[in-house]
Protein backbone atom coordinates (compact mmCIF):
# COMPACT_ATOMS: atom_id res chain seq x y z
CA UNK A 1 0.00 0.00 0.00
CA UNK A 2 1.36 3.47 -0.84
CA UNK A 3 -0.16 6.07 1.76
CA UNK A 4 0.07 9.76 0.02
CA UNK A 5 0.73 13.06 2.75
CA UNK A 6 -2.41 14.60 0.84
CA UNK A 7 -5.02 14.40 -1.39
CA UNK A 8 -3.02 17.34 -3.08
CA UNK A 9 -0.08 15.20 -3.43
CA UNK A 10 -2.23 11.63 -4.67
CA UNK A 11 -3.28 14.02 -7.63
CA UNK A 12 0.08 15.28 -8.38
CA UNK A 13 1.38 11.74 -8.18
CA UNK A 14 -1.18 9.97 -9.90
CA UNK A 15 -1.46 12.87 -12.81
CA UNK A 16 -4.92 14.85 -13.12
CA UNK A 17 -6.49 12.69 -15.63
CA UNK A 18 -4.34 9.55 -13.71
CA UNK A 19 -2.02 9.35 -16.34
CA UNK A 20 0.66 7.73 -14.10
CA UNK A 21 -1.82 4.66 -13.20
CA UNK A 22 -2.36 4.11 -16.31
CA UNK A 23 1.10 3.99 -17.44
CA UNK A 24 1.57 1.55 -14.44
CA UNK A 25 -1.54 -0.71 -15.51
CA UNK A 26 0.14 -0.94 -19.14
CA UNK A 27 3.49 -1.77 -17.79
CA UNK A 28 2.06 -3.91 -15.17
CA UNK A 29 -1.26 -5.46 -16.64
CA UNK A 30 -1.46 -8.39 -14.17
CA UNK A 31 -2.27 -6.01 -11.36
CA UNK A 32 -4.71 -4.81 -9.37
CA UNK A 33 -5.26 -0.69 -7.72
CA UNK A 34 -8.15 0.10 -5.41
CA UNK A 35 -8.11 3.78 -4.10
CA UNK A 36 -9.28 5.18 -0.78
CA UNK A 37 -9.10 8.20 0.48
CA UNK A 38 -5.05 9.30 0.37
CA UNK A 39 -4.46 5.46 -0.16
CA UNK A 40 -3.50 3.27 -2.68
CA UNK A 41 -3.58 -0.11 -2.58
CA UNK A 42 -1.74 -2.73 -4.71
CA UNK A 43 -2.39 -6.67 -5.61
CA UNK A 44 -1.08 -8.29 -8.03
CA UNK A 45 2.29 -10.64 -8.83
CA UNK A 46 4.45 -11.01 -5.92
CA UNK A 47 7.34 -9.94 -8.32
CA UNK A 48 5.35 -6.46 -9.37
CA UNK A 49 4.08 -4.50 -6.18
CA UNK A 50 7.74 -4.11 -5.39
CA UNK A 51 8.65 -2.81 -8.40
CA UNK A 52 5.22 -0.15 -8.26
CA UNK A 53 5.52 0.77 -4.59
CA UNK A 54 9.35 1.64 -5.68
CA UNK A 55 8.23 3.48 -8.92
CA UNK A 56 5.85 5.01 -6.97
CA UNK A 57 8.05 6.44 -4.14
CA UNK A 58 10.25 7.88 -6.46
CA UNK A 59 7.20 9.76 -8.04
CA UNK A 60 6.30 11.43 -5.36
CA UNK A 61 9.77 11.88 -4.50
CA UNK A 62 9.77 14.36 -8.12
CA UNK A 63 6.66 15.92 -6.93
CA UNK A 64 7.74 16.73 -3.53
CA UNK A 65 10.29 18.66 -5.62
CA UNK A 66 8.06 20.10 -8.07
CA UNK A 67 8.11 18.05 -11.09
CA UNK A 68 5.08 17.71 -13.18
CA UNK A 69 4.73 14.09 -13.88
CA UNK A 70 3.84 13.33 -17.48
CA UNK A 71 4.06 9.87 -19.60
CA UNK A 72 7.37 11.31 -20.46
CA UNK A 73 8.60 11.83 -16.85
CA UNK A 74 7.64 8.47 -16.14
CA UNK A 75 8.61 6.52 -18.57
CA UNK A 76 12.57 7.95 -18.16
CA UNK A 77 12.22 7.27 -14.06
CA UNK A 78 11.31 3.49 -15.15
CA UNK A 79 14.31 3.86 -17.46
CA UNK A 80 16.28 4.54 -14.29
CA UNK A 81 14.90 1.95 -12.35
CA UNK A 82 15.65 -0.55 -15.04
CA UNK A 83 19.04 0.32 -15.23
CA UNK A 84 19.35 -0.72 -11.65
CA UNK A 85 22.36 2.45 -10.89
CA UNK A 86 22.97 3.00 -7.72
CA UNK A 87 22.17 7.04 -8.51
CA UNK A 88 19.23 7.98 -7.15
CA UNK A 89 16.86 8.85 -9.79
CA UNK A 90 15.29 11.85 -8.41
CA UNK A 91 18.45 13.45 -7.80
CA UNK A 92 19.06 12.30 -11.73
CA UNK A 93 15.61 14.06 -12.87
CA UNK A 94 15.72 17.08 -10.94
CA UNK A 95 19.59 17.87 -11.50
CA UNK A 96 19.18 21.09 -12.89
CA UNK A 97 22.25 22.81 -15.14
CA UNK A 98 20.58 25.89 -16.20
CA UNK A 99 17.35 27.72 -16.08
CA UNK A 100 16.09 30.40 -18.85
CA UNK A 101 13.34 31.86 -20.16
CA UNK A 102 10.79 29.38 -17.95
CA UNK A 103 12.71 26.70 -19.33
CA UNK A 104 14.94 24.19 -16.56
CA UNK A 105 17.81 22.73 -19.04
CA UNK A 106 18.50 19.28 -16.73
CA UNK A 107 19.72 15.51 -17.49
CA UNK A 108 16.87 13.27 -18.50
CA UNK A 109 18.48 10.17 -18.47
CA UNK A 110 21.46 8.37 -16.61
CA UNK A 111 24.20 8.21 -19.42
CA UNK A 112 23.15 12.02 -19.89
CA UNK A 113 23.40 12.83 -16.13
CA UNK A 114 26.96 10.67 -16.51
CA UNK A 115 27.76 12.74 -19.23
CA UNK A 116 27.22 16.22 -17.43
CA UNK A 117 29.21 15.02 -14.30
CA UNK A 118 32.22 13.94 -17.10
CA UNK A 119 31.83 17.40 -18.26
CA UNK A 120 32.09 18.90 -14.74
CA UNK A 121 35.03 16.17 -13.66
CA UNK A 122 37.32 16.08 -16.89
CA UNK A 123 39.17 18.90 -19.18
CA UNK A 124 38.42 16.82 -22.20
CA UNK A 125 34.96 15.05 -23.04
CA UNK A 126 33.81 13.92 -25.73
CA UNK A 127 30.22 12.67 -26.05
CA UNK A 128 29.58 10.16 -28.75
CA UNK A 129 25.85 9.21 -29.39
CA UNK A 130 22.99 9.37 -32.55
CA UNK A 131 20.87 12.54 -33.43
CA UNK A 132 18.60 13.13 -30.09
CA UNK A 133 20.37 12.03 -27.44
CA UNK A 134 21.32 16.14 -26.31
CA UNK A 135 24.79 15.43 -26.40
CA UNK A 136 25.08 18.98 -27.82
CA UNK A 137 22.21 20.72 -26.20
CA UNK A 138 24.06 19.43 -23.20
CA UNK A 139 27.38 20.52 -23.45
CA UNK A 140 25.85 24.00 -24.52
CA UNK A 141 24.24 24.20 -21.19
CA UNK A 142 27.11 23.43 -19.17
CA UNK A 143 29.13 26.15 -21.50
CA UNK A 144 26.40 28.97 -20.91
CA UNK A 145 26.64 28.10 -16.80
CA UNK A 146 30.36 28.14 -16.94
CA UNK A 147 30.33 31.14 -18.15
CA UNK A 148 27.34 32.98 -16.18
CA UNK A 149 29.39 31.20 -13.24
CA UNK A 150 32.65 33.28 -14.41
CA UNK A 151 34.70 29.35 -15.08
CA UNK A 152 35.47 31.06 -18.09
CA UNK A 153 35.77 34.18 -20.00
CA UNK A 154 33.96 33.01 -23.70
CA UNK A 155 32.48 30.35 -25.38
CA UNK A 156 33.56 29.15 -28.36
CA UNK A 157 31.51 27.05 -30.34
CA UNK A 158 32.70 25.00 -33.91
CA UNK A 159 31.57 22.78 -36.59
CA UNK A 160 33.23 21.74 -39.65
CA UNK A 161 31.21 22.93 -42.37
CA UNK A 162 31.76 19.78 -44.84
CA UNK A 163 29.15 19.84 -46.78
CA UNK A 164 29.87 23.44 -48.16
CA UNK A 165 33.10 21.46 -49.97
CA UNK A 166 32.78 22.61 -53.31
CA UNK A 167 28.96 24.11 -53.16
CA UNK A 168 30.41 26.71 -50.76
CA UNK A 169 30.86 28.69 -54.05
CA UNK A 170 27.95 28.50 -55.99
CA UNK A 171 26.05 30.20 -52.40
CA UNK A 172 25.08 33.98 -52.57
CA UNK A 173 26.61 36.58 -50.24
CA UNK A 174 29.76 36.54 -48.25
CA UNK A 175 31.79 33.95 -46.60
CA UNK A 176 29.79 34.42 -43.44
CA UNK A 177 26.53 34.36 -45.18
CA UNK A 178 27.74 31.03 -46.83
CA UNK A 179 28.86 29.46 -43.90
CA UNK A 180 25.94 30.28 -41.59
CA UNK A 181 23.22 27.41 -42.44
CA UNK A 182 26.31 24.80 -41.56
CA UNK A 183 26.66 27.18 -38.22
CA UNK A 184 22.83 27.70 -37.24
CA UNK A 185 22.01 24.55 -34.95
CA UNK A 186 24.49 26.30 -32.37
CA UNK A 187 22.60 29.55 -32.76
CA UNK A 188 19.16 28.13 -32.15
CA UNK A 189 20.46 26.28 -29.00
CA UNK A 190 22.20 29.60 -27.95
CA UNK A 191 18.85 31.35 -28.67
CA UNK A 192 17.25 28.40 -26.09
CA UNK A 193 19.20 29.14 -23.07
CA UNK A 194 19.74 33.29 -23.23
CA UNK A 195 18.02 36.02 -23.82
CA UNK A 196 18.11 36.28 -27.47
CA UNK A 197 19.08 40.41 -27.51
CA UNK A 198 22.22 40.05 -25.34
CA UNK A 199 23.41 36.88 -28.12
CA UNK A 200 24.72 39.85 -30.72
CA UNK A 201 26.35 42.01 -28.21
CA UNK A 202 28.25 39.35 -26.28
CA UNK A 203 29.17 37.80 -29.92
CA UNK A 204 30.48 41.38 -30.87
CA UNK A 205 32.21 41.29 -27.83
CA UNK A 206 34.04 38.21 -28.46
CA UNK A 207 32.82 36.61 -24.98
CA UNK A 208 30.37 34.15 -27.61
CA UNK A 209 31.98 32.61 -30.92
CA UNK A 210 30.31 30.90 -33.25
CA UNK A 211 32.89 29.97 -36.17
CA UNK A 212 33.64 26.81 -39.00
CA UNK A 213 36.35 24.72 -37.82
CA UNK A 214 38.79 25.97 -40.14
CA UNK A 215 38.68 29.46 -38.11
CA UNK A 216 40.35 27.63 -35.26
CA UNK A 217 43.95 26.83 -37.05
CA UNK A 218 47.06 28.59 -35.50
CA UNK A 219 45.40 29.85 -32.00
CA UNK A 220 45.56 29.08 -28.47
CA UNK A 221 42.30 28.66 -26.68
CA UNK A 222 42.92 30.06 -23.33
CA UNK A 223 40.39 30.33 -20.26
CA UNK A 224 37.10 29.26 -22.93
CA UNK A 225 34.78 26.27 -22.67
CA UNK A 226 35.36 25.17 -26.14
CA UNK A 227 32.56 22.62 -27.91
CA UNK A 228 33.11 21.17 -31.38
CA UNK A 229 29.86 19.51 -33.02
CA UNK A 230 29.18 17.27 -35.76
CA UNK A 231 32.83 16.08 -34.91
CA UNK A 232 32.10 12.63 -36.77
CA UNK A 233 33.32 15.12 -39.78
CA UNK A 234 36.56 15.81 -39.00
CA UNK A 235 39.42 13.79 -40.76
CA UNK A 236 42.13 12.45 -37.93
CA UNK A 237 44.70 16.00 -38.95
CA UNK A 238 41.53 18.22 -38.51
CA UNK A 239 40.78 16.41 -35.08
CA UNK A 240 44.36 17.01 -33.83
CA UNK A 241 44.88 20.13 -35.15
CA UNK A 242 41.37 21.17 -32.96
CA UNK A 243 42.42 19.11 -29.84
CA UNK A 244 45.92 20.87 -29.87
CA UNK A 245 44.47 24.19 -29.34
CA UNK A 246 43.33 23.81 -25.97
CA UNK A 247 44.87 26.63 -23.82
CA UNK A 248 45.17 27.42 -19.82
CA UNK A 249 41.62 27.38 -17.90
CA UNK A 250 40.05 25.93 -20.79
CA UNK A 251 37.36 22.94 -21.13
CA UNK A 252 36.89 21.05 -24.37
CA UNK A 253 33.75 19.01 -25.13
CA UNK A 254 33.78 17.34 -28.60
CA UNK A 255 30.45 15.82 -29.69
CA UNK A 256 29.83 13.90 -32.43
CA UNK A 257 27.51 10.63 -34.12
CA UNK A 258 30.15 8.13 -35.73
CA UNK A 259 26.86 6.46 -37.86
CA UNK A 260 26.52 9.57 -39.87
CA UNK A 261 29.51 10.30 -41.44
CA UNK A 262 29.59 13.03 -44.41
CA UNK A 263 32.75 13.00 -45.83
CA UNK A 264 33.64 11.86 -48.81
CA UNK A 265 33.91 7.86 -49.49
CA UNK A 266 37.17 6.62 -48.38
CA UNK A 267 38.02 9.40 -45.78
CA UNK A 268 38.64 8.39 -42.25
CA UNK A 269 36.26 10.18 -39.24
CA UNK A 270 39.00 11.48 -36.67
CA UNK A 271 36.07 11.21 -34.49
CA UNK A 272 36.19 7.35 -34.79
CA UNK A 273 40.21 6.71 -34.37
CA UNK A 274 40.51 9.18 -31.62
CA UNK A 275 39.26 7.14 -28.59
CA UNK A 276 41.80 4.21 -29.76
CA UNK A 277 44.63 6.87 -29.91
CA UNK A 278 43.76 8.91 -26.61
CA UNK A 279 42.67 6.37 -24.58
CA UNK A 280 44.24 5.96 -20.91
CA UNK A 281 45.30 9.49 -20.94
CA UNK A 282 44.21 11.28 -17.60
CA UNK A 283 41.49 14.09 -18.01
CA UNK A 284 39.95 12.84 -20.96
CA UNK A 285 36.37 11.38 -21.18
CA UNK A 286 34.85 9.62 -23.43
CA UNK A 287 30.94 9.16 -22.81
CA UNK A 288 28.45 7.30 -24.97
CA UNK A 289 24.90 7.80 -25.17
CA UNK A 290 22.57 5.62 -27.57
CA UNK A 291 18.73 5.06 -28.42
CA UNK A 292 17.66 4.47 -24.84
CA UNK A 293 19.10 8.20 -24.56
CA UNK A 294 16.88 9.77 -27.29
CA UNK A 295 15.00 12.52 -25.44
CA UNK A 296 13.11 13.51 -28.68
CA UNK A 297 9.95 12.06 -29.82
CA UNK A 298 9.50 8.32 -28.92
CA UNK A 299 9.90 6.93 -32.83
CA UNK A 300 13.30 8.89 -32.92
CA UNK A 301 14.98 5.98 -30.49
CA UNK A 302 13.23 3.33 -32.43
CA UNK A 303 14.55 4.70 -35.89
CA UNK A 304 17.84 4.85 -34.29
CA UNK A 305 17.91 0.91 -32.91
CA UNK A 306 15.95 0.27 -36.50
CA UNK A 307 18.83 1.57 -38.47
CA UNK A 308 21.76 0.21 -35.87
CA UNK A 309 20.00 -3.29 -36.65
CA UNK A 310 20.55 -2.75 -40.55
CA UNK A 311 24.10 -1.26 -40.58
CA UNK A 312 24.84 -4.42 -38.57
CA UNK A 313 23.47 -6.48 -40.95
CA UNK A 314 25.17 -5.18 -43.85
CA UNK A 315 28.70 -5.25 -42.05
CA UNK A 316 28.09 -9.11 -41.20
CA UNK A 317 26.91 -9.76 -44.75
CA UNK A 318 30.39 -7.87 -46.27
CA UNK A 319 32.52 -10.02 -44.18
CA UNK A 320 30.74 -13.41 -45.10
CA UNK A 321 31.07 -12.26 -48.61
CA UNK A 322 35.07 -11.39 -48.26
CA UNK A 323 35.07 -14.71 -46.48
CA UNK A 324 33.35 -16.27 -49.47
CA UNK A 325 35.85 -15.00 -51.55
CA UNK A 326 39.00 -15.98 -49.81
CA UNK A 327 38.02 -19.51 -49.70
CA UNK A 328 37.66 -19.17 -53.44
CA UNK A 329 40.61 -17.54 -54.07
CA UNK A 330 42.69 -20.93 -52.04
CA UNK A 331 40.43 -23.13 -53.50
Amino acid sequence: MVIFDNSEQMVQSLGSHDEALRFIEEQFPAVDFHVRGNELAISGPAADVPRIMRLLHEVRGLVDRGTVITPAVLQQLAALLRSQSLQNPVEVLTYNILSSRGKTIRPKTLNQKNYVDAIDANTVIFGIGPAGTGKTFLAMAKAVQALQQKEVSRIILTRPAVEAGERLGFLPGTLSDKIDPYLRPLYDALHDMMDPESIPRLMAAGTIEVAPLAYMRGRTLNDAFIILDEAQNTTPEQMKMFLTRLGFGSKMVVTGDVTQVDLPFGTRSGLRIVEEILQGIEDVNFSVLDASDVVRHRLVGDIVNAYGVWDEAQRNRVKHSVSREKRGEHA
